[in-house]
């Protein structure tokens, strides 16, 4: 695994400057940032630099919160920074914020990464850091870069160094072919997890490890399964002869949550992953289905049609207490709760209208950030800022459309981005920053 190949050389210098955004305040204009090029004395040294800066660039600019600066606008070059930048220069054309970096090819072939972010017009280095890797890890280590930039300027975690999971798509829309398929958060890196053979649906990301659950028809059986995203191996979880859907994980990874059918009845189960114990939570004649834990551990949030519509329930971890949080008019469906613990994103559908949204846990301050014929599945960012669903088109009388997106959307709902795919994609996952 990249990570064990990775070390982090030296630790932030502490800085007196204040330039910060604050995330807290809802819609933020970005701050202008300037990302030069990383510096390298020979010609592939300096390729790595030119394309570990672009990722950092890319990534900050898709959080909505940076405005990379266009590099034609430059005064000092990347060579002349080795020594102090030149902050007039950078003044000039109103960077607030200034990268620069250095790449170096070891003797023992590994790859020295560099780099240090500066308060442009307060002078001061905010943080500098050093990373040995393998070559081919210098995609990671601009990640990584990106995360350390993003974490010392709004005070909270980066989500850039995490993968996604999703189910990709192909063949005609009433015979489709379901692969289980994992990505850097970019959408590089992309590789498929399953052949196609068997229907693949639902992939949750273990807290923990990189693990992922899923379920999966062997036959006309339904399967849940845990994916070693490392190793490759597969296994399973148990059978289920009714419907399993949603298995998630518990937040320490010891457990899966999900529903399962048994005798026609929907109801909300938990399975020890050491002992393979199924425990029972519900016990109702309505439909229980897409629990999910608080990052705690001690609630659940799922949905039931038990009050007649459709609708988010909250309960303790051992099935008591059940309490319903959604008022607002429409049906709530895929609620997941965010790793910060504050809110709950959910899919809701309203007047033949599909919305993502997000409440408090309490179920006040439903706000809608994202709206189509079909969107549906959130998953959040590692942060909690950051959600990420599927959008489908509807399928035209000839057959034609139909095709299944991934978007991602900020808090806010203004800054919405496609993640591009190879193929169709949809019912994404998130991973927890890699280890």
């Amino acid at each position: 695994m990249a990570a064990a190949l990775l070390m982090v050389l030296a630790v932030a210098w502490p800085a007196r400057a204040e330039l910060k955004i604050d995330i807290t305040r809802g819609t933020v204009e970005p701050m202008p940032i300037a990302i030069t090029d990383f510096y390298g004395e020979r010609l592939e040294e300096g390729q790595f630099g030119i394309d570990i800066a672009t990722v950092v660039s890319n990534d900050l600019e898709r959080s909505g919160l940076f405005k990379p600066i266009d590099s034609r606008a430059f005064i000092q070059t990347g060579e002349s920074l080795n020594s102090l930048p030149r902050f007039g220069d950078w003044r000039v054309i109103n960077a607030q914020a200034l990268v620069q970096g250095r790449t170096q090819t070891m003797p023992d072939g590994r790859l020295k990464v560099e780099f240090r972010l500066w308060d442009v017009f307060a002078e001061q280095q905010m943080v500098g850091l050093a990373y040995f890797t393998v070559p081919k890890n210098w995609r990671r280590v601009a990640h990584i870069i990106a995360d350390a930039i993003y974490k010392r300027i709004t005070g909270e975690d980066g989500y850039f160094d995490t993968r996604i999971v999703y189910i990709a798509e192909s063949g005609k829309q009433d015979r489709r072919i379901k692969r289980l398929a994992i990505m850097d958060q970019d959408g590089e890196g992309h590789r498929f997890l399953t052949d196609g053979s068997s229907l693949v649906l639902t992939p949750r990301f273990s807290p923990t490890q990189q693990e992922i659950t899923y379920l999966s028809y062997h036959g006309n059986l339904p399967r849940v399964y845990i994916f070693h995203i490392d190793s490759g191996r597969q296994e399973v979880l148990g059978e289920f002869p009714g419907m399993t859907y949603a298995p998630r994980f518990s937040p320490d990874g010891k457990t899966v949550i999900m529903s399962a059918a048994k005798d026609g009845n929907s109801e909300i189960y938990t399975m020890d992953l050491g002992t393979r114990a199924l425990k029972k939570l519900t016990n109702h004649s309505a439909i229980d289905t897409s629990p999910s834990f608080s990052p705690n551990g001690e609630r659940v949030v799922f949905n039931s049609d038990r009050g007649g519509t459709q609708q988010l329930y909250i309960m303790d971890a051992d099935g008591n207490g059940v309490t319903r949080i959604s008022h607002g008019q429409g049906r709530y469906a895929t609620p997941v709760w965010s790793p910060r613990g504050d809110l709950i994103a959910f899919t809701k559908m309203y007047r033949g209208q599909f919305y993502i949204g997000v409440m408090r846990t309490d179920g006040s301050g439903e706000r809608l950030l994202a709206e189509d014929f079909l969107v549906e599945a959130p998953t959040w960012a590692p942060n909690g800022r950051v959600l990420m669903f599927f959008r489908k088109e509807p399928t035209k009388k000839d057959g034609s459309g139909g095709r299944s997106r991934l978007f991602s959307v900020d808090l806010t709902g203004q800054n919405e981005r496609e993640v591009i795919t190879p193929i169709d994609a949809s019912d994404p996952a998130w991973s927890p920053l890699i280890p």
